[in-house]
């Protein structure tokens, strides 16, 4: 049987796990996140095109950065849904 120490223990690892739990969802939901996925998309596709020697790899690398910053933003969106109807939320 457990004594009442080890249960506030228990209790306050609980606590703790469930902060890092809600500062790990603000992350995920934060612009903060989407700008620098949307940069770090844009470098990695930009250097790669300039690796390959597309003409005008900077340009060209905005394309898919903005694709891919537009899918973020709308996800949430999709999710609502499917949270809706698949699972009946």
């Amino acid at each position: 049987m457990a004594t009442l120490k080890e249960l506030e223990r228990e209790i306050e690892d609980i606590k703790e796990r469930n902060l890092r739990v809600e500062a790990d969802k603000l992350w995920e939901r934060s612009y903060t996140r989407r700008i620098l996925l949307v940069i770090f998309t844009y470098l990695a596709i930009g250097f790669y095109l300039q690796a390959i020697r597309i003409p005008q790899p900077w340009l060209n690398a905005i394309v898919p950065a903005v694709a891919f910053m537009l899918s973020t933003l709308t996800l949430p969106f999709f999710k609502k849904l499917w949270m809706k109807f698949i699972c009946g939320r």
